[in-house]
This record gives C-alpha cells, structure tokens and sequence, in this order.
C-alpha cells in the first residue's frame, strides 16, 4: 500500500514520510507537493528506494553476461 504521511509542526516545518513506493518514483509523486511546501532542509531515502536499483543492478550484469556468450 502507498502512504504519504506529513507531520506538521509548530515552527512551520513540514516531515514528509513516503512508504510504499519503490525505487526513485516517489520522487515524481512528491515533486508537486514538494514544490507548494517550500525549500527542501534534508531528503533521507529509506530502503524502499533503494531496494529497485538493487534489483536493476542484477538485470544488467545478467544481460552483460549474456551477451557475452
């Protein structure tokens, strides 16, 4: 399941927290919201993101391999 979830604090701060999402499209689906907020402080990925460039790490050596036969 796909979560966006904001905390908003006294101070005017906005901590956004994404789950669900993997790989580096959560950053498509935050950019709009992102850029009505205001600045970006810290972008602290979790493993969620990079659990796809993991995965698409092993396709291309298995595709370098292959062709190499």
């Amino acid at each position: 399941m796909e979560t966006l979830e904001f905390i908003i604090y006294p101070d005017g701060r906005v901590q956004e927290k994404v789950t669900g999402i993997i790989g580096a499209s959560c950053a498509e689906v935050t950019a709009a919201i992102e850029a009505q907020l205001g600045i970006v402080l810290s972008n602290e990925p979790t493993s969620e993101f990079f659990a796809a460039q993991v995965q698409q790490s092993g396709l291309e050596n298995t595709q370098t391999t292959f062709s190499d036969w």
